[in-house]
């Protein structure tokens, strides 16, 4: 595996961090009644699928760390029912992937990681698990979008981060961040 695919990863981390504190910034704009109202969607809020995001993460951002939470990491389906504390939760998770990211090798993506599963290790490989994590959060992020669009407050774009010629329209929230276009690139 070339360096060009850890960056690959990397940037895949960022692209999380960026698309969960686009979409959490304008659900801070709905009322806690309009976050926690049914929707349609696999889990029928918005309070439900953005708690799911955070705790599927917890569960394998622990493995991906070398630590055991398995299933306990959803015992509470909704550990976070406010958006005042799902989103520096959220933020804090995604900054411990991103810490992960960061310190990948090619030979730290070929490794293992075990899983702890209650009944059973699992063991997957971390370039495959995290491919896996990424396509988690782009699926129900991409079901909570659509819920917001049932909403007063009109839906993030959240498909603006790899084009080079998009950079000015991320900048701010990069900045917001603590980014910059060489944080995420390299130089």
């Amino acid at each position: 595996m070339s360096a060009g695919l850890v960056q690959t990863y990397r940037a895949f981390a960022h692209n999380n961090a960026w698309a969960n504190h686009r979409l959490l910034t304008a659900c801070a704009g709905l009322s806690q009644t309009e976050f926690e109202a049914p929707r349609t969607g696999f889990f029928p809020s918005l309070q439900r699928t953005l708690n799911h995001i955070y705790v599927i993460d917890l569960f394998y951002i622990d493995a991906l760390e070398g630590g055991w939470i398995g299933p306990r990491a959803w015992e509470n389906e909704v550990p976070y029912p406010s958006l005042s504390g799902l989103n520096p939760a959220q933020a804090a998770m995604d900054k411990r992937l991103l810490a992960i990211c960061d310190a990948l090798t090619p030979e730290l993506l070929d490794g293992n990681v075990r899983i702890n599963r209650d009944t059973r290790v699992q063991i997957e490989r971390r370039d495959r698990l995290l491919m896996h994590l990424f396509q988690h959060q782009i699926h129900h992020r991409g079901q909570a979008h659509a819920m917001l669009s049932d909403t007063s407050v009109a839906p993030p774009q959240l498909d603006e981060f790899f084009a080079a010629g998009e950079a000015p329209l991320r900048a701010g929230e990069f900045a917001e961040l603590g980014w910059t276009e060489e944080t995420v690139w390299g130089p």
